[in-house]
C-alpha cells in the first residue's frame, strides 16, 4: 500500500517531478529533432500535477479535436503515458517529417499521416521514458502505441476511468517545440500508479 498522497505532495517531491518533466521533454525534443532532421528548440516545460477533470481545459477544452498517442507502462513502473497535440500541430509535424512546409491544415488525416503520427509518438514517447529509466535505473517497458483522433474529453476519459479508482491526479508536462517554420504545443501526460511513484522516489533517494 502506497504512503503517497497526490493531493499532498511535498515541495522536494514536486521539484523532482518537475525535473523528471524537464529531462524527459528535453530528451523527446532531441529525438524529434533527429527524426525530422531539423534543429528543434524547446521552451522550458510547464509541469503540473492536475486532476483528470482539469486536463481537457489545459489542451483547449473537452470538445477540441486532438491527436492522442497512448502507451501502457509495465515493469518497475506501471501506468500510462499519453502524448497529445491538436490537429493543426499534428499536421505540421507530419508535413515536416515528409519534407514539406507546414500547412496549418485542419483536415482529417489519411492513412500515411496516421502512420507517421504513430511513429512520431513512438519515438518521442520512447525517448521520454528512456530518460526516466536512465534517471532512476528502473526498468520501464511500453506497449505498442494506440493512436486516437477525437475530442480531448473522450481521449482523456480512458486514463481517467482506468486510474480514477487509485488516484485522480496526472503529471502534465506542457512543452513547446520550435523551429524556423513552426511551433508545436505538445502535452505529455504521465500517470504512474501510486506504488510506481513510490519506486521512482525511492530510486532517487526520497
Amino acid at each position: 500500500m502506497s504512503k503517497l498522497d497526490l493531493n499532498d505532495v511535498g515541495s522536494v517531491q514536486f521539484d523532482v517531478l518537475k525535473e523528471i518533466g524537464n529531462i524527459g521533454a528535453g530528451n523527446a525534443t532531441t529525438a524529434l529533432s533527429q527524426m525530422i532532421n531539423t534543429k528543434v528548440d524547446m521552451q522550458v516545460p510547464k509541469v503540473e500535477l492536475l486532476g483528470f477533470q482539469e486536463l481537457p481545459d489545459i489542451v483547449g477544452g473537452a470538445e477540441k479535436i486532438v491527436v492522442g498517442i497512448l502507451v501502457n507502462l509495465e515493469g518497475d513502473v506501471d501506468g500510462m503515458m499519453m502524448f497529445m497535440v491538436d490537429k493543426v500541430c499534428a499536421h505540421n509535424l507530419v508535413d515536416i517529417l515528409m519534407g514539406k512546409k507546414p500547412s496549418n491544415d485542419d483536415s482529417d488525416f489519411d492513412e500515411i499521416s496516421l502512420s507517421a503520427l504513430q511513429e512520431i509518438g513512438n519515438i518521442i514517447g520512447g525517448a521520454y521514458l528512456n530518460s526516466l529509466s536512465s534517471l532512476t535505473n528502473l526498468v520501464i517497458t511500453e506497449s505498442i502505441p494506440y493512436l486516437s483522433v477525437d475530442m480531448a474529453g473522450a481521449i482523456l476519459s480512458v486514463p481517467a476511468i482506468e486510474f480514477g479508482k487509485i488516484g485522480d491526479k496526472a503529471l502534465l508536462i506542457q512543452s513547446r517545440f520550435l523551429d524556423d517554420d513552426m511551433s508545436v504545443d505538445g502535452f505529455f501526460i504521465l500517470i504512474p500508479t501510486l506504488e510506481s511513484y513510490d519506486k521512482i522516489f525511492g530510486a532517487l533517494g526520497l
